[in-house]
């Protein structure tokens, strides 16, 4: 069980607007944590937060999970008050029908909801037509443009209803998921290497705008120049229905993190990680995937001349939807799993083919 601490930490980043390109509130937050927990403390210039334990350890090791979630931006207001959006980020128009959302202006969040035509007043053929993002907009209950405007600005982002959950079997309910959890599992490996002995130099990241691109992964391990990068990131549990294990693996809620192996993966890494679950009794999982994450593992692996990369993931039901499930458990095996494996390294760890 997560303490108190640690689960306040995360409750606040769910609670906090990280959307892609407008993270800096979200990473506000990940400076006062981890303020007590670094050596070094850090913001470039595209908006990561790095935080450093042994900056001049061996090997040098970069965890990177990235604070972004998906959101909309605020492209037009009506005559009526009305505001029409369009998407950052990769959203399933349907989920999105009847939501409440946080506008989040200079001023504030300011609540909305996002409306359609009722179905009572559709015809047949507008009824079995899918929406597009353009049939949607956003109501604040403005009369006119002019109030809208007077407190929205176009550009501003927009999140679902912002709040975490518990519900049974230790398993929690949020939007934005997909991955403020990551940030939280990076930099609570770093808080539990507070007291323990080790060689390497560690760069806890909360990376930016992944969703647009793996863009602050590629920034960050770039200026980093690590050995070693370990991204982490949720994966799609299977454990639901309508789900093929066939066709994606097989990876339940519960049953601890997911290491990943494949191209994208350095084969000592991942061989390290197993077999640090292994010997420290962490639960685990192992998936294949074929081809380049589509995570921040991508960019680091071919950043420079190459890093020995791997991905670390949480197992994640119903992604990029308002109601992301994910279980504590997991994200504390994560968590323990990313300190163990660095306590494990020396400057003698050979990760060449």
């Amino acid at each position: 069980m997560l303490r108190s601490e640690s689960w306040e930490f995360l409750r606040r980043l769910l609670e906090t607007p990280s959307v892609s390109g407008y993270e800096q509130p979200v990473q506000e937050v990940i400076r006062e944590r981890m303020a007590r927990y670094s050596d070094e403390l850090r913001t470039d210039l595209h908006g990561n937060v790095i935080a450093v334990r042994q900056p001049t350890g061996t090997p040098r090791v970069m965890l990177a999970g990235h604070c972004d979630q998906i959101g909309l931006m605020v492209q037009h207001i009506d005559d009526n008050g009305y505001l029409f959006f369009n998407t950052i980020g990769g959203f399933d128009v349907m989920v999105l029908i009847g939501q409440r959302v946080q506008v989040w202006t200079k001023s504030g969040p300011l609540l909305g909801v996002i409306a359609r035509k009722p179905i009572h007043l559709m015809n047949e053929e507008d009824r079995r037509k899918p929406p597009e993002i353009h049939d949607l907009w956003i109501d604040i209950g403005a009369k006119k443009k002019k109030e809208a405007a007077a407190q929205v600005e176009i550009g501003d982002p927009v999140t679902l209803a912002l709040g975490v959950q518990e519900v049974q079997n230790n398993l929690i309910v949020s939007p934005g998921l997909d991955d403020k959890i990551g940030s939280w599992v990076v930099m609570e490996a770093l808080r539990l290497l507070e007291r323990r002995q080790f060689q390497a130099g560690v760069y806890a990241v909360s990376t930016v705008q992944e969703e647009l691109g793996l863009r602050g992964a590629r920034t960050s391990a770039f200026g980093i120049e690590p050995t070693v990068g370990i991204a982490v990131d949720v994966t799609h549990a299977t454990d639901y229905p309508g789900v093929d294990p066939k066709r994606t693996g097989e990876v339940k809620i519960g049953e601890g993190p997911v290491i990943t192996r494949g191209p994208n993966i350095n084969p000592v890494v991942f061989k390290l990680l197993v077999e640090t679950a292994k010997k420290k009794r962490i639960p685990h999982q192992i998936c294949g995937d074929p081809r380049p994450t589509w995570t921040d593992a991508n960019a680091i692996q071919i950043n420079r001349a190459g890093v020995a990369t791997g991905l670390v993931s949480v197992p994640n039901r119903y992604m990029h939807s308002p109601v992301e499930v994910v279980s504590r458990t997991d994200l504390e095996n994560c968590a323990r799993l990313l300190a163990e494996f660095i306590v494990a390294l020396t400057p003698e760890t050979d990760f060449t083919p």
